[in-house]
C-alpha cells in the first residue's frame, strides 16, 4: 500500500499490481470493520465488497451503491480526504439511503 501512496503522492500511477493490491487491502479492511451486505462498494477494476450491517441484497443493481476510482479510494480510506469533500466534489457517486461511508472511514 505505502508504493501505491507514494507513487500516487509523486503523480504517477503505481504500477498496475501495486495498485490492485493496495484497493483490495483496503476494500477488505472495510468489509472486517463494518461487517454485513447492504452496500456494495465498487473501486473499478479492482474489486468490490458488500458491506454494512442491514437489509441483504441477493439479485440485480444493489440498491445502495457506493462507486469511486482507485485514486480516491485509497485517499478516502487512509484519511487523505474526507468522505464529505469527495461526495461533494462528485469524486464518489452514492445511491441509496445506506451508501454513506464517513462513519467507516478512514481505516
Amino acid at each position: 500500500m505505502v508504493a501505491a501512496l507514494t507513487a500516487l503522492d509523486e503523480g504517477r500511477t503505481p504500477e498496475r499490481p501495486v495498485y490492485r493490491e493496495a484497493v483490495r487491502t483496503l476494500l477488505t479492511a472495510l468489509a472486517e470493520r463494518a461487517p454485513g451486505r447492504s452496500v456494495e462498494v465498487r473501486v473499478p477494476p479492482y474489486g468490490a465488497v458488500q458491506c454494512v450491517p442491514g437489509p441483504r441484497h441477493t439479485r440485480g443493481t444493489p440498491a445502495n451503491v457506493v462507486e469511486t476510482d482507485p485514486a480516491t479510494w485509497l485517499a478516502l480510506a487512509t484519511g487523505r480526504l474526507s468522505w464529505t469533500e469527495a461526495v461533494t466534489d462528485g469524486r464518489v457517486q452514492v445511491s441509496g439511503n445506506r451508501a454513506d461511508l464517513s462513519g467507516h472511514l478512514p481505516l
